[in-house]
């Protein structure tokens, strides 16, 4: 794909924050746990980002319309830049009795990024013409996945020649630069809903999900994977990894590393074949889908740890394999204005789900032990790919998007 000046701009902006959110996050969870001594302390990081990015989306469609997609964005960023700021000058006077001021800035960074994530995904059928959407996609989701699988690792490092705030201020570095590669971007508005209240604001994008059909089934399909996903938190794997393998915790970081690499792989596969994988699409939201529930059903009866190692390298593969397309199906199933607050309500299910998920299948996992849930898990996949073979002929490229290019 020639190089397109605003989704080069959207791509590199959006990677330096990622990078400087893995690393905040990292930091963040030292400071807690060295303050207070305490796991649970701790957990609450993952909490309160979930819980803010939940109400996020669902209040963003408020502002969609009365500001232009690409500031939106980058006025995100830089508020968020902003917060992070102020927690690296208040950090010397946090201690164990005034902790909580670092979960207020979590919130407000979780409650910002609920906003921007579904707007960036917006962006890029704007700046990306139609037969060049699903390499797009395949592009950025690998940029996302290499980031996630090498700055946990590169954030623990960092822990060793910086302290936590000497972290937080090289991590406000990478959100200007950030902010400001987000801001050169061209101008994308949408739509205004009519004079509609903030209440049908809020509705519109729910709305759009339950009058259109394969949105209905995409919403119901993101309710089953975010539950399903749920198992591969850190407090179930490393359950399933002492009591089903029987092997040293740091297998943990060795499972989840095939995981982000399998789901790299699969980014480059539709990057390479994406003419194939547009023509096709159905085909391997179908295949992806039964593969990932077949690999969690072996990875919940299996003991051998090698093998587990495989096993998520080859459930990463099938779901990148499977997401990819998803993504180029909800953005050509509904006019481009519309796509704001469609994914709004999608990350309000997907996060909403998830938060509650990982508390049901904590709860599941003490009762009836951890292979249970991974069994659940796969039942669930299982669903969703007859849910896609029902229904694949909805699972197509429509033709809502024009041919114009910002």
């Amino acid at each position: 794909m020639k190089a397109n000046k605003n989704f080069s701009l959207l791509l590199i902006g959006q990677s330096f924050a990622n990078i400087g959110d893995v690393l905040y996050t990292v930091g963040v969870i030292s400071i807690i746990y060295t303050l207070k001594g305490s796991a649970t302390a701790a957990s609450f990081v993952p909490f309160i980002i979930t819980t803010c990015m939940f109400i996020s989306s669902i209040i963003t469609p408020l502002f969609v319309g009365k500001v232009p997609l690409n500031r939106l964005l980058a006025c995100s960023q830089i508020t968020k830049t902003v917060f992070l700021l102020l927690l690296g000058l208040f950090l010397p006077g946090i201690t164990a009795s005034n902790y909580y001021v670092v979960f207020m800035v979590i919130a407000c960074i979780a409650f910002l990024d609920g906003c921007a994530n579904p707007i960036r995904q917006t962006l890029i059928p704007y700046y990306v013409k139609p037969e060049k959407l699903m390499k797009a996609n395949g592009i950025s989701e690998t940029a996302t996945q290499l980031i996630q699988a090498a700055m946990w690792f590169v954030g623990s490092m960092f822990l060793l020649f910086f302290s936590p705030q000497q972290l937080i201020w090289f991590v406000g570095g990478l959100f200007l630069i950030s902010s400001t590669l987000l801001w050169l971007l061209e101008k994308v508005s949408a739509q205004v809903i009519g004079t509609a209240g903030k209440i049908e604001q809020i509705k519109e994008g729910w709305k759009t999900l339950f009058h259109t059909p394969v949105l209905q089934k995409l919403a119901l399909i993101e309710c089953l994977e975010s539950l399903a996903g749920t198992v591969w938190i850190a407090a179930v794997l490393y359950v399933f990894i002492h009591d089903a393998l029987k092997v040293d915790q740091q297998w943990w970081g060795f499972i989840n590393g095939a995981f982000f690499f399998g789901l790299i792989l699969g980014s480059l596969y539709c990057i390479k074949y994406s003419s194939l994988v547009g023509k096709k699409l159905e085909s391997f939201l179908i295949v992806g889908s039964f593969l990932s529930f077949l690999l969690t059903i072996l990875f919940s009866l299996n003991s051998i740890p090698i093998l587990a190692l495989a096993i998520s390298f080859g459930v990463g593969i099938f779901t990148q394999v499977k997401n990819i397309p998803q993504q180029t199906v909800i953005q050509t199933s509904v006019h481009k204005e519309k796509l704001s607050t469609v994914y709004t309500s999608l990350g309000a299910i997907s996060t909403g789900i998830f938060g509650l998920g990982s508390l049901l299948m904590g709860i599941v996992t003490d009762l009836f032990g951890v292979r249970i849930v991974f069994i659940c898990s796969g039942f669930l996949l299982a669903l969703v790919s007859m849910i896609i073979y029902k229904n694949k002929s909805l699972f197509i490229r429509h033709n809502y998007l024009r041919k114009e290019r910002y």
